[in-house]
């Protein structure tokens, strides 16, 4: 036994900032239970230095958590020139979807477009797959 095991993966605060991609529009009109749709939709943009934080790699598995749910989604570099530490990037899908707060607020409208949630490295672990997410 080695030091290390006691040791926890390092977490961060992310600000999730969804969008709309029209590939990812694409692979669920042919299939929403298809590889291709979970390779696009079960993803998270981070800025460079939010990968290094985290102590992944691009490609490792994050949990995503918050009072609303966890997934475990595809880290990916966002490949932005503009730094955005602390803000990260994912398709409007299911798995960020399942990450919206559930509080609505005065307006009614669930918070779609910016929410927050805790990520930690999720190393060895398979992504969430859609059938547990709906």
């Amino acid at each position: 036994m080695g030091f290390g095991q006691f040791l926890s993966a390092p977490e961060t605060k992310l600000r999730i900032v969804t969008y709309r991609d029209v590939f990812q529009d694409s692979a669920k009109v042919v299939s929403i239970f298809g590889e291709d749709y979970e390779k696009l939709s079960a993803v998270i943009k981070l800025d460079p230095k939010d990968i290094s934080k985290l102590a992944i790699k691009e490609g490792d598995t994050l949990i995503l958590k918050n009072s609303s749910g966890k997934v475990i989604v595809k880290a990916l570099n966002s490949g932005y020139d503009n730094p955005h530490t602390g803000t990260a990037y994912m398709v409007n899908s299911p798995w960020s979807n399942s990450l919206v707060p559930e509080d609505s607020g005065v307006t009614g409208v669930p918070d779609f477009k910016d929410f927050e949630v805790i990520a930690s490295s999720a190393k060895g672990e398979k992504v969430t797959g859609i059938k547990e997410i709906i």
